[in-house]
């Protein structure tokens, strides 16, 4: 699993998309990134006002990543990909698992009380948002395929023949 070049992709761009809003923030100084803030209203912790950002970040970084390990580690367990309904399952566990690892990570950084560009914040997640985590990682199976049909229409575009599958 480990030298499958796929699996190696979306870990490190997953990881890039997910660092790209922390260098915007320790940039600017500020929490608020104003593409991204919305809603902008915070509601506790339990809805954050980045939800728009934390969507997209978490489709790739560690919901789309660890749908591809999950597909990835039943292929090599299998010796052959899945398909259907066994590729989605395979893809929810490993979108799960990692999102259960990385909210593990999440939580040790948040008690180290880390705090973030401008202070008064801290760097890591509260745990209260874990949950949104993991609906958004269930929802994010779906990243892979929708990045390989863009890909594809792209591809088509490029070289100007609707018959490239």
């Amino acid at each position: 699993m480990l030298r499958s070049r796929r699996f190696w992709t979306w870990q490190l761009f997953g990881a890039f998309v997910y660092i790209i809003p922390v260098l915007i923030r320790y940039g600017t100084g500020s929490n608020d990134i104003p593409i991204l803030n919305f809603p902008g209203i915070w509601v506790d912790h339990f809805i954050p006002g980045n939800l728009l950002e934390k969507a997209l970040v978490n489709a790739f970084f560690p919901g789309g990543a660890g749908a591809i390990a999950g597909e990835v580690f039943l292929t090599y367990r299998r010796e052959e990909a899945p398909v259907g309904r066994t590729k989605y399952l395979a893809r929810l566990g490993g979108a799960l698992t990692q999102t259960a690892l990385w909210s593990l990570f999440q939580y040790w950084g948040y008690s180290l009380m880390i705090s973030g560009p401008g202070g008064g914040w801290n760097l890591f997640e509260h745990p209260v948002v874990f949950p949104i985590n993991f609906v958004l990682a269930s929802l994010s199976i779906f990243t892979p395929t929708v990045v390989y049909f863009i890909g594809r229409g792209i591809v088509r575009i490029r070289v100007g023949n609707t018959t490239i599958t």
